[in-house]
């Protein structure tokens, strides 16, 4: 299988659009409005698309270019959906060194997708993230939250067993 980013397209509500409307109205006029805008966003579509983060520069008066450079900065925004299944495999330097690289290739053959990607149907994304916290466990990997420490890349095929529903 081809490793490919498969774009999901954008599905946004009216119903989403017109809370994201009333958020921005909300923060307009404080100081600093671009982060609680951003995150309360992501709470509400569950990722930035750049059909969100248009609507927040136009709302708050911005560059789209600058809303992207903050989106693009800190790791708590994302600009991709999450699957159904959110696989997150640290890259840090001490999971790096163990191993993780090869974990992370082995995930992106046998989904199809490259690191922040999602599977056509949605039931998987793939993403390659930094420091985790668990170094002790290294190479570590998260789905949905759940820690796996200590991996090889022959445990890719038993931990996508588990969630294969």
């Amino acid at each position: 299988m081809a490793k490919r980013k498969t774009a999901v397209p954008f599905h946004g509500t009216a119903e989403q659009e017109q809370k994201l409307r009333q958020i921005i109205a909300e923060h307009k006029e404080q100081k600093g409005a671009l982060m609680p805008v951003l995150q309360q966003a992501q709470e509400l579509y569950g990722y930035l698309p750049i059909e969100v983060q248009t609507i927040i520069a136009e709302g708050l008066g911005l560059s789209l270019e600058s809303v992207y450079e903050v989106v693009t900065f800190y790791a708590q925004f994302t600009l991709n959906p999450n699957g159904k299944y959110a696989i997150a495999v640290c890259l840090g330097t001490a999971c790096y060194v163990k191993g993780s690289g090869q974990i992370l290739e082995r995930f992106e053959q046998k989904l199809g997708i490259s690191a922040g990607g999602i599977t056509p149907d949605g039931k998987y994304s793939l993403d390659a993230t930094r420091c985790i916290g668990a170094c002790g466990l290294a190479p570590v990997l998260t789905v949905n939250g759940k820690v796996y420490g200590k991996l090889v890349p022959e445990d890719v095929d038993r931990i996508l067993e588990e969630y294969k529903d």
